[in-house]
Formats: C-alpha cells, sequence, structure tokens
C-alpha cells in the first residue's frame, strides 16, 4: 500500500527560465490577436 503513495523524492522542481526566453514570451502573447467570428476563432500575430 505504500508503494502508490508519493515520496519526497518525486516532487518536481521548477523550471528557471532565461531573461530573454521571458521577454521573448510577452512580446509573442502581446502581439497575438484572437478575433471570434461565427463560433470560430482566427489567430493573427500583429508582427
Amino acid at each position: 500500500m505504500g508503494k502508490i503513495y508519493a515520496t519526497e523524492s518525486d516532487k518536481h522542481r521548477s523550471a528557471k527560465a532565461s531573461p530573454s526566453t521571458v521577454k521573448f514570451l510577452l512580446d509573442y502573447s502581446k502581439a497575438l490577436e484572437i478575433t471570434e467570428a461565427n463560433g470560430l476563432q482566427f489567430e493573427s500575430n500583429l508582427n
């Protein structure tokens, strides 16, 4: 029964991203525009 419970070694570690990766993702999310029309979603990149 003890094998089905998580142990301390099974915990996950947080991923660390570089500042350039974070900046890229934030800039991309700011440039992404999602438009909905008649139940459809259209994604466009404004760059």
